[in-house]
Formats: C-alpha cells, sequence, structure tokens
C-alpha cells in the first residue's frame, strides 16, 4: 500500500482539493430526489415523543414532576449538599413510561 501526504500551510487547503470536493458537492445539490427524502423524514413525528408529551400531562406524572422540580431547586440552592434526586427523576421516569407502555403497545401494528 501507498499513502499519500498532504501538507496543509498556514491552515489554507491546496487548490486542487478543493476544485476535486466542488463537482461532487454540486451532485448532491443537482439531485433532487435527496430533497425530498429530507422534506419527508422532517414531517415524520415520532409517535412515542407525541405519547410521552401526552402522558406527562396526566396528574400523576404531574405530581411526580412537582416533586422532582422541587428537589431540584432544594438542592440548587445549597453550596455543599450530598443530596441528589435520583429518587425523584426515576419516579417521575417511572410514572410516565407505565403511561406511556399503555398507550403505545396498543397503537403499535
Amino acid at each position: 500500500m501507498v499513502f499519500e501526504r498532504e501538507t496543509i500551510k498556514y491552515g489554507e487547503p491546496d487548490e486542487e482539493a478543493e476544485e476535486e470536493q466542488t463537482p461532487v458537492e454540486e451532485e448532491d445539490t443537482e439531485d433532487g430526489g435527496d430533497e425530498e427524502e429530507d422534506e419527508e423524514e422532517e414531517e415524520m413525528v415520532d409517535p412515542l415523543e407525541t405519547i410521552r408529551q401526552k402522558c406527562e400531562q396526566t396528574a400523576h406524572c404531574m405530581h411526580a414532576q412537582e416533586r422532582l422540580e422541587a428537589c431540584e431547586t432544594r438542592v440548587g440552592s445549597r453550596s455543599h449538599t450530598e443530596e441528589d434526586c435520583t429518587e425523584e427523576l426515576f419516579d417521575f421516569l417511572h410514572a410516565r413510561d407505565h403511561c406511556v407502555a399503555q398507550k403505545l403497545f396498543s397503537s403499535i401494528k
């Protein structure tokens, strides 16, 4: 195998390297099919995220989220503390995921 070494001086690439890359970039922009695929991908919405947002609005999740926020406020107000909000975070995630599991799996084909 032969490896080529290219030295870039003063942080600027060689002009030949720039010319070689330009046609490749033009080919990508001329192809309209890629742009249509990108637009379709942007329009797709993850059903998991949608259901999570709805579940966060339920009473049980809101209660767990309030406890988590209160803990974060309490811990954030202290300069030296060993307390963290791991338990409250897990309680919130558990409540949300329990709600999500009931709704998500019924919508999957």
